[in-house]
Order: C-alpha cells, then sequence, then structure tokens
C-alpha cells in the first residue's frame, strides 16, 4: 500500500503540476512576446516615416528616404524572421516536453493500475483466507465492506476517503488471524480468558497493518470497531466523538449484520427487529447520527427493491 500511495503522489504531481505547465510556457507567452516585438517595429517605423514627411521636398531626399525605408523593412523583417524561428523552436520545445511528459504519465498510471490491482487482490485474498478460517463470518467481510461503502456515501463521505473506509471495512477483523482455533472456531460461549485473548485483536490488527503504510481510515476501523459510544467498548474504552467517524459508521453496520445473520448460538434476527435494536441503543451503543443515516438508508434500500419487483411483476 505505501509504494501505491507513493504512485499515486507521483501520478497527481506530473498531471497536475507539471503538464499545465507546458501549454502555458508555449501557448501564450511566445505569442505575446512575437506580438509585441511586431507592434513595437510598427509603431517605431511609422514614427520615423511621420518625422521624415516634412522634409520631403526634393527627389533626393525622396529617394534617399526610399532607400532608408527599403534598409528598416528588409531589416525589421529580417529581425521579425529570427524572432518568429526562435519562437517556433521555443514552441517545438514546449510540445515534445509536453509529449514526454504525457507519456511518462500514461506509463506511471498504467503502474498504478497495476499495483491498484495487486493490492486489491491481496486485500481480498486477506479477506477471503480469514472468511474460511472463521467459519461463523464466512462471507461477512463482503457484506459489510459493501453496506459500510454505502452508507459513509450516503453521509456525505468524499470518494478519496470512501476507498480507504472501503479497505478498512474489507479487513476490520484481520487482527483474528492471531487468535487460536480453539478460540476463534469455538461453538460455545467464550470463558473469561478466552475473551481476553479475542479482545486483542484489534491491537493484533493496527500492529499488522500500520507497517504497511495503511491510512488512517483503515487503521481506525480496525482498532476501533469494537468502540461504543458511552464508553464501554475496546481496546481504548473511548466514548463519543472521540471515536473516529469511520469507526462509528462501520460499528453499526458491523453489528447490524451479525445480528441478521445465523450464528451456532441463534438464528438469525428480522431486519425490523435489528433496527428496533440498533434504534434502542443510539446514543448508548452507536453514534446517534449513524444509526438514524443507517435506518434511512435501509429504508431506502427495501423501498427501491420493492419497487424494482413491481415493475418486474
Amino acid at each position: 500500500m505505501l509504494i501505491v500511495n507513493r504512485v499515486n503522489e507521483r501520478t497527481e504531481n506530473v498531471c497536475h503540476e507539471l503538464l499545465p505547465t507546458a501549454p502555458r510556457r508555449c501557448g501564450v507567452r511566445p505569442r505575446r512576446l512575437a506580438g509585441i516585438i511586431a507592434l513595437g517595429y510598427a509603431l517605431l517605423a511609422l514614427t520615423w516615416l511621420l518625422m521624415s514627411v516634412p522634409s520631403l521636398h526634393s527627389a533626393a531626399v525622396q529617394a534617399h528616404l526610399l532607400h532608408e525605408l527599403a534598409f528598416v523593412s528588409i531589416t525589421g523583417g529580417l529581425l521579425f524572421t529570427a524572432v518568429s524561428r526562435m519562437i517556433t523552436v521555443v514552441i517545438e520545445r514546449e510540445r515534445r516536453a509536453a509529449a514526454q511528459l504525457e507519456a511518462q504519465r500514461q506509463t506511471l498510471e498504467q503502474a498504478n493500475r497495476t499495483l491498484r490491482a495487486f493490492s486489491e487482490a491481496t486485500l481480498m485474498g486477506w479477506s477471503r483466507v480469514l472468511d474460511l478460517r472463521d467459519h461463523e463470518t464466512e462471507e461477512h467481510s463482503a457484506r459489510v465492506t459493501a453496506l459500510t461503502v454505502r452508507l459513509a456515501q450516503a453521509m456525505g463521505i468524499e470518494a478519496e476517503e470512501l476507498e480507504q473506509i472501503r479497505q478498512g471495512a474489507m479487513l476490520h477483523d484481520i487482527g483474528k488471524i492471531g487468535v487460536p482455533d480453539a478460540i476463534l472456531r469455538k461453538a460455545g460461549a467464550l470463558a473469561d480468558d478466552e475473551w481476553a485473548v479475542m479482545r486483542r485483536h484489534p491491537e493484533l490488527a493496527y500492529n499488522l497493518l500500520a507497517p504497511i503504510g495503511f491510512s488512517r481510515p483503515v487503521l481506525e476501523i480496525a482498532y476501533y470497531h469494537h468502540e461504543r459510544w458511552n464508553g464501554s467498548g475496546y481496546p481504548a474504552g473511548l466514548a463519543g466523538e472521540q471515536i473516529p467517524l469511520a469507526a462509528r459508521i462501520f460499528a453499526v453496520v458491523d453489528v447490524w449484520d451479525a445480528l441478521c445473520s445465523d450464528r451456532p448460538y441463534r438464528r438469525a434476527w428480522s431486519q425490523e427487529r435489528a433496527l428496533r435494536y440498533l434504534k434502542a441503543h443510539a446514543g448508548t451503543l452507536f453514534d446517534p447520527r449513524v444509526v438514524q443515516a443507517f435506518c434511512a438508508l435501509i429504508e431506502h434500500e427495501r423501498y427501491e427493491a420493492g419497487a424494482s419487483l413491481r415493475q418486474v411483476a
């Protein structure tokens, strides 16, 4: 991820800093220079001609002035040709530079796409490994990732941070890789000492992801998604808006998916019952603003799904 971030930064530098300067140098300034030179020379010749008009009283003077006018015209033409050639060289040089920069940008974008594809495959592989290891949460990561992105988008999260939240949701339980199978896959209730081990998985996730260079929202979701609004969560016991927004958003989705999924110790709840639970604990376990946005999102999606079914029927 650190390599991908550096390629992104380099690509943005090429696209937004280097390329726009070339058209300004080759497209505006040389033409402006040529226009100034041509105008200045024309004004100089006109001034000289007007100053010479009163002395046009003999054929010799007229011939002399014509010779001078021809000399000035030829000299000016040569000067203008030289300046035009210089401007042409500058324009061509800048165009070549712009073409090289464009080629570099395309190369960097291709490298960026390749690294992104590799990074995405790696993330999905990690998530899939965890789902296969913990049968209780199989496909859980994919579901909560998609729903978290939709909720964050509904709450006005910008596109760049939206991608980081998606990655964080996908890897939120990666720390469970460090939890022994005897605890992770235990069918019954966990003992106190087993819960102590299980509750270390946010810390394990942070220790795994932070050295790789993941962004702040990814680490916040992995580390803080079990914090609760009233401070009763873990591992840091944060409360209210001390909990990062990305973690508060994900916490609601995570609990929703857990309630609406079958577990060895209970059957899945209905959506109505799960919604009532979230609303009842808004302001205690969950951020009330996030719960409100989530409930509105679920209602909207259910309405849209119903409308689609009615159209098909």
